[in-house]
């Protein structure tokens, strides 16, 4: 029950709303309690009664029914309002806690996880799974408590009336203990299992919308399908086992409260005969059945919902468990001032520990305000040495350091705030330019934005759209060429100003007069700063100042352009069959 003690860590900030919420629920659910009392009163006190006159008997039912309207019409509705209205609030701010700190960590959690975790599963945990949880505060805390206060009372009020029918009305209470030892350990398993196939669905879901366009290109909806529905069927699968296991287990559960009933009018009725059991009390006792067992069923009901909960808490807290492969030393200084001299010292980087090396003691020495081009073949290894300035991955062996200080000794956070981005595919979100470019910095003035724009030659085009900066670009910029995109990634970036810059293959697959426009912007972004160019095409990083060709995870050539075209090496080589193949 580990899960249950750490979602009690979000629930005990608001141990006195629950309080209230169940004092308040108390009052609401022991009202209903008076009513087989009052159909006693009624039959016992009043209609069974010789030695009173009709007008006696009218006069005092009519007082009777006056108090039963004040306690049932006027008192109950504001109770039952304010029982919801705080146990809704109490439970839907705890899952915005949660979702808080779930959030957090997403954002935490290193670019490998996100490698092997498919969007949806996380969406599905985030959203359905903590959802479910609210079940622990609205059942577990709350309406579990108050069903158990109504059977314990009605218990109590019966007891007062005649206990050898009380202890027949609770005989089978045993039954229910026995039953709910045997079936439920399994239905939590169940319910797991039947949430990881649902988190499957969508992450399958989520994956194929994305890749819409690929799916009509190839024509391939037949065979989607088909994927799709192996998904469905698992789900299902574990579905239906859910719902058999469930349904046993209310089978079983119904008969025993089906029962006791009946046993409690046959011996009711036995001693009304024989004995001096009253008609009124032998209907209170048939109307405490519902009372005791009423609640009972939702007991029961509530274990199914809480069984539920717990699967889900597990599945939240098993996601809040992924460890973040980038952590901050507890003596981690931040990054206030940057110059801008980055070295790399006899780097060498794995992704997981059984693979092999990825980099090979790489050391490179750059210096303040210097621009250099990484080139070399697909897999050589050249977008892994840049993610590795920002920490996206920590070396496995040798440090960078940024201004004679290694990265690992400041916290991320703010070392990737000194740096700035621009990708081959870069991320837009679907909302509006200005907010897209303001993502390099939140507190922009509109002024600011314009001049960022203007500085990425993105100006004109978004002047130029229907609702100018304010143009909505839709999922991940639909709306936008891949040119439009790269130049709001650059105004992003200009709008940032940050000491350092990396560009990742950020003009290619562009049209000729978009690349023209994006690397004029480069240019002009790039001066002044320490510049990390990763390109394919060698004619766009010829104004480098030093140019290193990384092959197998190594550095095999290093110089400027014209230094390496005189050693002839494997630049020279790259250089040629590239010019070959543009004429």
């Amino acid at each position: 029950m580990d899960s249950i003690k750490r979602y009690l860590q979000f629930v005990y900030p608001y141990k006195w709303k629950i309080l209230l919420t169940v004092f308040i629920g108390i009052i609401k659910f022991g009202i209903p309690l008076l009513m087989p009392l009052i159909v006693k009163y009624v039959i016992d006190n009043i209609v069974t009664v010789d030695t009173l006159t009709a007008d006696e008997k009218v006069t005092q039912l009519f007082w009777l029914m006056g108090i039963a309207a004040f306690l049932f019409v006027l008192l109950r509705p504001p109770i039952e309002y304010y029982r919801q209205y705080f146990a809704q609030w109490t439970g839907n701010k705890i899952l915005f806690d949660i979702r808080e700190r779930l959030f957090d960590h997403i954002q935490r959690l290193s670019l490998q996880f996100y490698s092997r975790t498919k969007t949806g599963e996380i969406i599905s945990r985030v959203i359905h799974d903590v959802e479910q949880t609210k079940n622990f505060v609205m059942t577990g805390l709350m309406n579990i408590w108050l069903d158990m206060f109504t059977i314990v009372i009605a218990i109590v009020i019966m007891l007062f009336m005649d206990v050898w029918l009380t202890i027949v009305s609770i005989a089978l209470f045993p039954l229910y203990v026995i039953s709910v030892k045997i079936f439920y350990s399994k239905l939590r398993l169940l319910t797991k299992k039947r949430s990881q196939a649902l988190a499957e669905v969508q992450g399958h879901l989520h994956e194929r919308v994305q890749g819409i366009p690929v799916t009509r290109s190839f024509a391939l909806e037949n065979y989607e399908e088909k994927e799709f529905d192996k998904q469905n069927q698992n789900f299902l699968d574990k579905a239906v086992d859910h719902t058999v296991w469930n349904a046993k287990t209310f089978a079983v559960m119904n008969t025993i409260t089906d029962v006791a009933p009946l046993l409690v009018i046959g011996f009711a009725g036995y001693f009304a005969i024989t004995s001096d059991l009253t008609i009124g009390t032998m209907a209170a006792f048939v109307g405490y059945m519902d009372r005791v067992y009423g609640p009972l069923r939702r007991l029961i009901s509530s274990s199914t919902v809480l069984v539920q909960s717990i699967a889900s808490m597990d599945r939240v807290f098993e996601f809040m468990d992924e460890k973040y492969d980038i952590k901050d030393k507890k003596d981690a200084k931040e990054l206030t001032e940057v110059q801008g001299h980055v070295t790399f010292d006899h780097v060498s980087f794995r992704y997981e520990e059984e693979e092999e090396l990825v980099l090979k003691d790489i050391s490179l020495d750059v210096n303040q305000g210097e621009t250099i081009a990484l080139v070399g073949m697909s897999g050589g290894g050249k977008s892994t040495i840049i993610s590795l300035i920002p920490r996206f991955y920590d070396v496995t062996g040798g440090r960078i350091l940024i201004d004679g200080q290694d990265i690992r000794d400041v916290k991320a956070r703010s070392l990737r705030d000194k740096i700035g981005m621009v990708l081959q595919d870069n991320i837009l979100f679907s909302e509006s330019i200005a907010m897209n470019i303001r993502m390099g910095n939140p507190e922009a003035s509109d002024e600011e934005v314009v001049a960022a724009a203007k500085a990425a030659n993105a100006h004109e085009f978004i002047t130029g759209l229907s609702n100018g900066y304010d143009t909505l670009v839709g999922e991940r910029g639909v709306k936008l060429s891949g040119g439009q995109k790269q130049r709001i990634a650059i105004a992003r970036v200009f709008l940032k100003n940050p000491p350092l810059l990396i560009l990742d293959e950020a003009t290619s697959a562009l049209d000729l007069e978009s690349e023209h426009l994006i690397q004029e912007a480069l240019e002009k972004l790039a001066a002044d700063r320490t510049t990390f160019i990763v390109a394919h095409r060698l004619s766009t990083i010829t104004h480098a100042d030093r140019i290193v060709l990384v092959e197998n995870g190594e550095i095999a050539e290093e110089g400027n352009h014209y230094e390496l075209m005189q050693k002839k090496g494997h630049y020279y080589n790259l250089y040629q069959v590239q010019e070959l193949d543009i004429d």
